[in-house]
């Protein structure tokens, strides 16, 4: 696993860190229209170009928690999103949003609470955060999800997500799942989501880690 890095980026108004080991440089951040961030200047990022509503705007993009604010003159921050979300991206990790609750979350990743990318190839050497390591292995899922759930009375409160040793993620809260292809695909207050890349009938848990060799560990 390559050593943390945590880089504060001070702007006179707001103050931008970067968590290393939870970027998977999905470049959200870099391709945003402005001067927030320009990966050819040193330093890369610089919150005095941009007001802070524009520094807010695109530390949400952030996809994986890697990317959070402070505002010097106490305005608030990031806010949970009204509905939680779990997008099954195409080939890679479950893409999380809302009021979160995961289980063992590090202090030091307070993007964490709103936004996350959690492996579900079972390859990931920073478990259970993806690290990329699918797009050099032979895990293929396309995100199609055939289960409806049951539909929910009320949206948003907190989601939370505990890490079974050895086994599957399990969620407890409002949430709604979205398939790879976009379509809002299942909704319901509690499953099971694989995280060892052996369920065929993924994103949910199958119980196929039993009796195999892999393990939650890093």
């Amino acid at each position: 696993m390559a050593k943390k890095i945590i880089k504060d980026f001070n702007g006179d108004a707001a103050t931008v860190t970067w968590n290393s080991q939870l970027c998977i440089h999905v470049a959200e951040c870099g391709r945003a229209k402005g001067d927030l961030f320009d990966m050819s200047r040193k330093p890369w990022c610089d919150p005095n170009t941009s007001t802070n509503e524009d520094v807010l705007d695109v530390v949400k993009r952030c996809p994986t928690g890697a990317l959070s604010v402070v505002f010097s003159d106490g305005t608030d921050g990031e806010k949970s999103a009204t509905e939680n979300t779990i997008t099954v991206v195409y080939g890679g990790p479950l893409v999380l949003q809302g009021e979160l609750e995961i289980e063992g979350a590090p202090d030091d990743a307070p993007g964490l609470k709103f936004r996350a990318s959690l492996c579900r190839c079972g390859l990931s050497k920073n478990k259970p955060y993806c690290d990329n390591s699918h797009a050099n292995s032979d895990f293929k899922d396309y995100g199609a999800v055939g289960d409806k759930g049951a539909q929910l009375e009320e949206t948003g409160g907190p989601l939370k997500v505990t890490l079974m040793e050895n086994g599957p993620l399990r969620l407890s809260g409002n949430v709604r799942i979205v398939a790879g292809s976009g379509r809002s695909a299942w909704q319901g207050t509690k499953t099971a989501l694989c995280r060892c890349g052996l369920s065929k009938n993924k994103p949910f848990c199958d119980g196929a880690h039993r009796g195999s060799e892999w393990r939650s560990d890093v």
